[in-house]
């Protein structure tokens, strides 16, 4: 453990508490791949896959060139082989540790929730073959790893998340968020999944990313929400950084009109309680 960092549950996030999470995602099987390629399983729908769906008789606007000539020939109809289609089932998770993340009024600080709410979604991905990449804010400038699957590789992605978080408790830094998405373009494949774990105002600057990347892919915010926020303590409060003091008091946010600018975005929004 670096030196001078509680040794907390729920200040320090670790990679055997994200690891641990794997037990709780839910199993829906494994997908066998039509390719090679990681994060690639079959769709429910027909397309221009590999594997045989069915052979069918031809209907107008159908492909010629899908006709299959043995059973073309053995019915005097044209038939046509209709296809599964290969997908990607490919996820980013997008880790904010910046400096607002590190707080907390409840059992864990905001950033530590956010580390578990990915982990989960990515311990779900890989449990059904899918790709797994991460990336995130702390410190100075960026930090990501690209996409994989298996086991193997989410327990990396729990090391780094819980290394980074260290090093985010150890020097906080405010990075612009849109900074990191910029290499979320490279991170996740058209047609992938984006999932942003950040706090109410976290997106804010951020827009002109969000609106790239939800472009081509399923981008989905998912706001970290606290206890104070959701239920804040009546009555004034004392606030002190140890050498100035205020009295403030708390009130709970409207989050109406930011969660409607980012529907309009082209984002998908939850809110994690705690």
């Amino acid at each position: 453990m670096p030196a001078g960092l509680p040794d907390a549950p729920g200040i320090r996030l670790t990679a055997a508490d994200l690891m641990g999470l794997r037990d709780q995602a839910p199993s829906r099987g494994r997908h066998r791949p039509l390719t090679r390629r990681a994060g690639a399983v079959p769709a429910r729908t027909a397309g221009g896959g590999m594997d045989l769906r069915e052979i069918r008789a031809y209907v107008a606007g159908d492909d010629p060139r899908r006709l299959d000539p043995a059973a073309t020939a053995r019915t005097g109809h044209p038939h046509i082989r209709s296809l599964h289609e290969d997908r990607d089932d490919t996820i980013l998770l997008v880790a904010d540790f910046r400096t607002p993340m590190l707080w907390g009024t409840g059992a864990a600080l905001r950033s530590v929730r956010a580390a578990r709410h990915l982990a989960q979604a990515g311990w779900r991905v890989a449990g059904r073959g899918g790709s797994v990449a991460l990336l995130m804010m702390a410190g100075n400038r960026p930090t990501d790893l690209a996409g994989g699957g298996g086991e193997g590789h989410m327990a990396a992605i729990c090391r780094a998340m819980a290394r980074q978080h260290d090093e985010a408790l150890s020097a906080p830094a405010d990075a612009p968020l849109a900074e990191g998405l910029a290499r979320a373009m490279r991170l996740s494949p058209s047609g992938g999944r984006v999932l942003i774990a950040t706090g109410p105002d976290g997106w804010q600057g951020s827009q002109d990313a969000l609106v790239a990347l939800a472009r081509r892919r399923a981008l989905t915010l998912a706001l970290i929400m606290d206890e104070a926020e959701l239920q804040p303590p009546r009555g004034p409060l004392a606030v002190s950084d140890g050498s100035h003091s205020r009295i403030a008091r708390l009130s709970a946010p409207d989050l109406a009109a930011d969660l409607s600018r980012l529907r309009a975005l082209g984002a998908t929004v939850i809110e994690v309680m705690p």
